[in-house]
């Protein structure tokens, strides 16, 4: 059996690709997976450090706002775009599928719509509530169509060959254990507080974040790891050197973690964002958080993902514009100091998760 993964972007478009990966592996391990996407972008460096093969196709997106870069960047987009169709074909012509799957980003139109061209079984996952536009078009020719959540597939072109089924959770995620790997950092006894705003970082986020370390940095009972981002180009580092804050045990930077499960699972809080997939992980491991929504987004979905959440009182929502530093202290200085609360709060999150969403696409994939 051989299976083509086309995902790119965002982690939050390649890590379930992943998961479904492990999934298929596990019940099929002779099974051939190759996944699809950028070389430049995040998907290679995620899907070779997990072992799969990866062949590299080149799709970009256009660019709105009209300046002299994003006018060179739009012409590299319709080349790139010219060429994909044969690109694609080559891809499929060469390993010969027999299912090819896609996740979401721009890299998975032309692989996908070429793969039901050429009568290959096709499906799609889309992991919010408002569905992306590569899906949505995707969603007239796919044999299959897995979403979320139901508000999904109203966006669909045929809503009846939706699949309700959450976002799958990678393996490394369910298998995490907060005992074992609060042994493995040595933060046994701490209060451990994990931060990230995406894998390209959020400038919002991160200021809070610069807010807590001068609040925290004579609580030696607490290890904060905060995730800056790749856009961050040193910016944290250097406000924590201008005000005297050293990185220590008990507070440690870094660009990108691709060890986060472990860093998750020891963590007794999560700040974060409320993308699809960080939301299903929050409720995966059962972490209380505080969510703080992007306001960048289509329908405004991360402020609706975490409000599930919120509403449960599984997690402290904030949104960007009632994000004063005054906020951000007391949601954490709550947490902190309420342990009763904040493992009540934990215990809540680990109830929204849909546990069964792999066993649900694999089914349905009929291998």
């Amino acid at each position: 059996m051989k299976i083509i993964i086309a995902a790119g972007g965002t982690a939050g478009h390649i890590n379930p690709g992943l998961a479904i990966a492990q999934h298929i592996k596990s019940k099929h391990p002779d099974a051939e997976i190759m996944f699809v996407g950028r070389k430049e972008g995040m998907e290679y460096g995620l899907v070779t450090k997990a072992g799969y093969p990866f062949c590299h196709m080149e799709v970009t997106g256009f660019q709105r706002r009209l300046t002299l870069n994003n006018i060179k960047r739009n012409f590299i987009t319709v080349k790139n775009l010219l060429f994909a169709s044969t690109k694609a074909k080559k891809i499929i012509n060469d390993f010969k599928p027999d299912l090819v799957i896609g996740t979401g980003g721009y890299v998975s139109g032309p692989i996908v719509l070429q793969a039901a061209k050429m009568g290959i079984k096709t499906a799609i996952h889309e992991q919010n509530a408002f569905a992306g536009v590569t899906n949505k078009l995707l969603s007239k020719n796919v044999d299959t169509v897995f979403v979320a959540t139901e508000k999904a597939a109203q966006y669909m072109a045929f809503p009846e060959k939706c699949i309700v089924c959450g976002n799958p959770v990678r393996e490394e995620i369910q298998a995490a254990d907060m005992a074992q790997s609060r042994k493995e950092l040595a933060v046994e006894g701490k209060t451990v507080v994990l931060s990230f705003g995406g894998s390209l970082g959020a400038r919002k986020l991160n200021n809070a974040m610069k807010v807590l370390a001068v609040h925290n940095k004579d609580r030696k009972d607490i290890v904060h790891y905060h995730v800056v981002g790749r856009y961050d180009e040193g910016e944290f580092v250097a406000f924590l050197e201008e005000n005297n804050i050293p990185q220590s045990e008990n507070l440690q930077v870094f660009e990108y973690l691709y060890d986060i499960p472990k860093y998750m699972a020891a963590a007794d809080i999560l700040i974060t964002r409320c993308g699809a997939l960080t939301i299903a992980e929050i409720g995966c491991m059962g972490k209380a958080s505080i969510l703080i929504p992007s306001p960048n987004v289509a329908e405004n979905h991360q402020y609706h993902n975490g409000k599930v959440l919120a509403d449960m009182g599984a997690a402290v929502l904030i949104e960007e514009k009632d994000l004063t530093d005054e906020a951000i202290i007391s949601a954490f200085d709550s947490m902190y100091s309420n342990t009763t609360k904040t493992k009540q709060m934990a215990q809540l999150a680990r109830g929204a998760y849909e546990a069964d969403c792999l066993d649900i696409i694999y089914k349905n994939l009929d291998l």
